[in-house]
Formats: structure tokens, sequence, C-alpha cells
């Protein structure tokens, strides 16, 4: 796994569901896999990288043996997407607490916002290979 670059999301959330698609429709090259943070493989990979296991607030990408978490692991995705979306790498020149501050904005109305489901979502037979739950 640690060759791979995954993603970890909230797998009951709508708008955390929807980035995930967006990410998918955008990265032709299948760079990313993807784990629901309530999964047995999101839990196990939040404890290795010692992050907490019960917090399901954070976008988690884990990249070379590394975890970014909230804005930074976001923008280093945009960085690897097709199309012009990695121009948004850019604003990782903005100071984290900033970054890090609207995005917990967000994160704590995303039910709210944009609801959620009873249950994780389940990938497609096409991208089954691609989710490591």
């Amino acid at each position: 796994m640690d060759e791979r670059s995954i993603i970890l999301f909230d797998g009951i959330c709508n708008l955390c569901n929807g980035a995930v698609n967006f990410i998918i429709r955008r990265d032709r090259k299948n760079h990313f896999y993807f784990a629901s943070l309530q999964s047995d493989t999101g839990r196990e990979l939040l404890a290795r990288y010692l992050l907490p296991v019960n917090d399901f607030n954070s976008f988690v990408l884990i990249e070379k043996g590394k975890a970014f978490t909230r804005s930074t692991g976001a923008l280093r995705v945009c960085r690897k997407l097709d199309g012009l979306w990695p121009i948004l790498y850019m604003f990782i020149i903005v100071p984290k607490f900033i970054r890090d501050g609207v995005y917990n904005m967000v994160a704590k109305k995303r039910y709210v916002w944009f609801g959620k489901k009873e249950a994780c979502m389940v990938p497609t037979p096409e991208l089954r290979a691609r989710f490591l739950n």
C-alpha cells in the first residue's frame, strides 16, 4: 500500500462522496485509491499514521509514506488532477491555520448543507478496484 496514493474520506457524507466522484472523473491515470474513514482499512491506516480513528471531519491523503490532512491533503490531490485543477495548489502558500480554518468551518456544517447517507457509498463494479474496503 505504501506505493499508492490513498484518499480517506467520510463515507456517509454527501459532500465527501461528491468529492470522491469529482476526483475519479479527473484522475484518468488512476493515481488515487480510496477508503472510507469508517472502514476497517480506513481505521487501520488512521492508526498507522497516528491519526484519530473516530474523527471523521478530516480528508486524509496518504502519499509516499506520509499522511496529509485537511486543506493540505486536498491541495496535494488537486496538483495531480487533469485539467486546470493543479493551479489550485498555489493556495499552499496561504498559511495552514487560515486554510484549515476555512476547511474546518465547511467540515462542521457539511451534513447540514449537503446531507448524509445511512451507509457508506458502494462503488460501481468498474470502480471497485480503486476502493480498498
